[in-house]
């Protein structure tokens, strides 16, 4: 698996394919999910049919949680600093806080939001529309912000001030591509249009807490 930070002006992300036996027993953990669900929608900002709370407890889980999270808030911090050091106190660490899937369908999205925490993460699961395809759609039409439709946005504040975008393409290809971000950055998911397929994608948030034992 190979890390990739993206750096914007201020801030940067660290994102990466993740190993295909990791989305594989995530896949385990979201169909157990969705038989007897957890319902997390009144919870979080978006405008979306379906959120789910997923088991963080799973054994199926655990690979995910004990190397590929602590791989990326690594990478993160090496390449962005700990900011959130000043706060931490002796005997504290870090705790996987929340951890859910997202069930998106068409004219469905989230608007621009932040979430608790220190790092967060989200993970394209499935993809049922190509970016390219939905820009030549009718609603996209003469618009100057064809660039978002179906998309997922980063908003950040470049050196100059002025509030900027960073989008990822919603395309076939980002399927089981994961990118860690810092809590508190801005970000939105735009709608898609005519198709009838779920977008599935997994969010969750990395807080500090006491360390156990």
């Amino acid at each position: 698996m190979e890390l990739i930070p993206r750096h914007f002006p201020n801030v940067g992300v660290v994102e990466a394919q993740l190993p295909e036996d990791v989305t594989k027993d995530i896949w385990k953990v979201i169909k157990k999910a969705r038989k007897n669900p957890d319902n997390m929608k009144g919870e979080l900002a978006g405008n979306i049919s379906s959120s789910i709370r997923l088991d963080s407890s799973s054994p199926l889980l655990e690979k995910f949680i004990g190397e590929v999270i602590p791989s990326f808030m690594d990478s993160h911090i090496q390449n962005y600093g700990a900011p959130w050091r000043a706060v931490m106190k002796e005997g504290e660490g870090f705790n996987l806080e929340s951890l859910w899937v997202n069930f998106q369908k068409k004219h469905e999205f989230n608007p621009p939001h932040d979430h608790s925490g220190v790092f967060s993460f989200v993970i394209w699961m499935q993809i049922p529309t190509s970016y390219a395809e939905q820009r030549k759609l009718p609603v996209c039409a003469e618009s100057n912000a064809d660039n978002h439709i179906s998309n997922f946005a980063f908003s950040y504040t470049n050196t100059l001030g002025k509030v900027s975008t960073f989008a990822y393409n919603m395309e076939k290809e980002a399927e089981g591509y994961m990118v860690m971000f810092p809590s508190q950055m801005l970000h939105q998911v735009f709608p898609f249009y005519e198709n009838d397929g779920e977008r599935i994608s997994i969010s969750g948030n990395v807080n500090i807490a006491p360390l156990k034992g």
